[in-house]
């Protein structure tokens, strides 16, 4: 097994999105069956070159890839494509859910995932990143489940690989004043 080392933000970025874009092409090239299969193939490979480099498989991750594997497989074996488009708003409800519960006990959550990338965010700033990010996913949740019963499937694969993805960047992008806002000082020599 390889040194168990932080992945660089490409390849965590990668590792998040391939297995989408994967999904993506292959409903372009053939339908939502074969684009479905592909899709948990992907995240699969995605887990397992997680595993591989850094010995450790984020909670994020295992969340996403058993429903993916789960809702899927049942897209596949009853041939309902209405199964793995309800799978986003299963995933974006249970990390609200997780994180409105770290809320409301006192513990943000969110600073498990990203404190890594972001050590210096004081408690307070984790406090309005995980309530933030909480009422995104909500959001998203809501949204998934508008799309998924007013669009037909092409659309809905479009929504949730391009609007989704630019939603989400922007939102990201907009909780950097927070992430200025709430660093803590860097302990003096």
């Amino acid at each position: 097994m390889a040194d168990a080392r932080p992945l660089p933000a490409a390849v965590r970025l990668a590792l998040d999105y391939v297995p989408l874009l994967a999904f993506f092409a292959a409903f372009k090239l053939a339908d939502i069956f074969v684009a479905t299969a592909v899709f948990m193939v992907a995240i699969v490979i995605a887990i397992g070159v997680s595993l591989w480099r850094t010995r450790k498989v984020s909670p994020m991750q295992i969340v996403t890839g058993v429903v993916v594997l789960g809702f899927g497989g049942f897209t596949l074996w009853l041939g309902d494509p209405e199964f793995i488009k309800l799978k986003p708003t299963i995933i974006y409800a249970i990390f609200a859910a997780v994180l409105l519960f770290g809320i409301a006990t006192g513990r943000p959550l969110l600073k498990l995932v990203l404190n890594d990338a972001f050590p210096a965010v004081d408690a307070e700033g984790w406090r309005k990143l995980t309530r933030n990010w909480a009422l995104l996913f909500v959001g998203l949740a809501v949204a998934n489940e508008v799309a998924r019963r007013m669009l037909t499937t092409d659309q809905w694969v479009d929504f949730k690989v391009w609007g989704v993805t630019a939603v989400t960047f922007v939102f990201a992008l907009a909780q950097a004043p927070i992430l200025v806002r709430h660093a803590e000082e860097p302990p003096k020599p």
